[in-house]
C-alpha cells in the first residue's frame, strides 16, 4: 500500500476510478522533453481532449513537490511546458526526485508504475523505449521493457521509438513474456511509419478483442503489460527510408557530440524534427492523438468486461 502522502489524485480521476469508469494515463516527458513550448502544452491538452471525446477520463502523470500527481491541471501542464529544470524521471530517479521535492516529468516506466499504484489499466504514449542500436556494446536497454514485464498496465504506442533497434526490442519483449499486438495490420509499425519490415507477433482489429486479451492475461495471473502497437495515421506517416537516413545522421551527430544516457532521445528527436522541417513533429503529434483515441476505446471496452 502506497502512503497517501506520496500521491495526489485529481478529483475527476479519483471519481472515475471509484466508479470503475475508464481512465487513460498519459506521460509528461513529452511535455518537458519531447516538444518546444507552446506546442508541447497545446498537444498535451489536445491529447486529453481526444481521450474525453472517446468516453474516458485522461490522467496526465508527473511529480511535483514530493508527490506523484495523477491528473495534471491546465496550469500544471503549462508549467511543465515552460520550466527548464524538470527532471526526466525513470524508475531509478523516482526516490531522489520525490525526496528532494524536485519537478519531474515521467517516462513510460515511471508513468505506468504510478498509474498502477492507483489502479489505472490503460496508458497512451508516443513510442516505448527499448533496445538501443549498438546495445551489444553499450548495454543500453530502456527500463520501460523491464517495467512492462511486471506492471499490469497495458500500453498503446506507435511501436517502439524508431531510433531504436526494433528487431532486438521485439525479441526482448518475447523473452519477457509481453504480448505484442498490432492494431488493424499485420506489420509492426516503426513510429513515424506504419512499416518496419517486421511482422507483428499478433494482430487484432477491434478494441473489444484487445480488451478481452488484456483481461484474460491478468485473469490468468500473468503479470505485466500488453503492448498495443497502433500505426501512425496514413496521412501523417513519413517515408520509411527517408526517416531512416535522417536517424542515421542523428545517431552520428549524437556520437560525435558524446550525447549519452537519458539525454540521447530528446537530442535525436530534436535533430530529426529540425532536419525534416517539422514534418516529424507533425507526425509525432498525430500519432500521439491517435494512440489516445485507441487507448480510450480499449479502456471503455475493458471497463464493461
Amino acid at each position: 500500500m502506497i502512503p497517501n502522502s506520496y500521491l495526489q489524485i485529481h478529483p475527476e480521476v479519483q471519481a472515475a476510478l471509484a466508479q470503475n469508469k475508464p481512465v487513460v494515463a498519459l506521460e509528461s516527458t513529452i511535455i518537458s522533453h519531447g516538444m518546444p513550448w507552446p506546442q508541447n502544452a497545446i498537444t498535451a491538452k489536445s491529447v486529453e481532449d481526444e481521450v474525453r471525446k472517446m468516453g474516458a477520463v485522461p490522467a496526465t502523470i508527473a511529480i511535483i513537490n514530493g508527490k506523484c500527481i495523477v491528473g495534471l491541471s491546465s496550469d500544471e501542464i503549462d508549467y511543465f511546458g515552460q520550466a527548464k529544470d524538470v527532471w526526466k524521471v525513470s524508475l531509478r530517479d523516482m526516490p531522489y526526485v520525490i525526496s528532494q521535492q524536485l519537478p519531474g516529468a515521467t517516462t513510460v516506466a515511471a508513468t505506468m508504475r504510478i498509474a498502477s499504484m492507483v489502479g489505472i489499466k490503460l496508458f497512451a504514449t508516443g513510442g516505448i523505449g527499448g533496445v538501443h542500436r549498438g546495445a551489444q556494446d553499450s548495454m543500453d536497454i530502456s527500463a520501460d521493457l523491464t517495467e512492462m514485464a511486471q506492471t499490469n498496465v497495458a500500453i498503446v504506442a506507435a511501436g517502439v521509438k524508431s531510433i531504436l533497434d526494433i528487431g532486438l526490442t521485439l525479441e526482448y519483449l518475447e523473452t519477457l513474456g509481453i504480448p505484442v499486438v498490432t492494431y488493424q495490420q499485420d506489420e509492426f509499425p516503426s513510429f513515424y511509419s506504419s512499416k518496419s519490415g517486421f511482422k507483428s507477433p499478433l494482430r487484432l482489429d477491434k478494441p473489444q478483442d484487445i480488451a478481452q486479451l488484456i483481461q484474460a492475461k491478468w485473469d490468468l495471473q500473468l503479470a505485466g503489460s500488453v503492448l498495443i502497437a497502433n500505426p501512425v495515421p496514413k496521412e501523417f506517416e513519413m517515408d520509411q527510408q527517408a526517416i531512416e537516413k535522417t536517424i542515421q545522421q542523428a545517431l552520428a551527430q549524437a556520437d560525435a557530440q558524446g550525447v549519452k544516457g537519458k539525454e540521447i532521445t530528446p537530442f535525436l528527436l530534436k535533430y530529426i524534427a529540425d532536419t525534416t522541417q517539422g514534418e516529424s513533429l507533425e507526425a509525432n503529434i498525430a500519432l500521439i492523438k491517435n494512440n489516445a483515441r485507441t487507448a480510450a476505446a480499449i479502456a471503455v471496452a475493458l471497463s464493461k468486461l
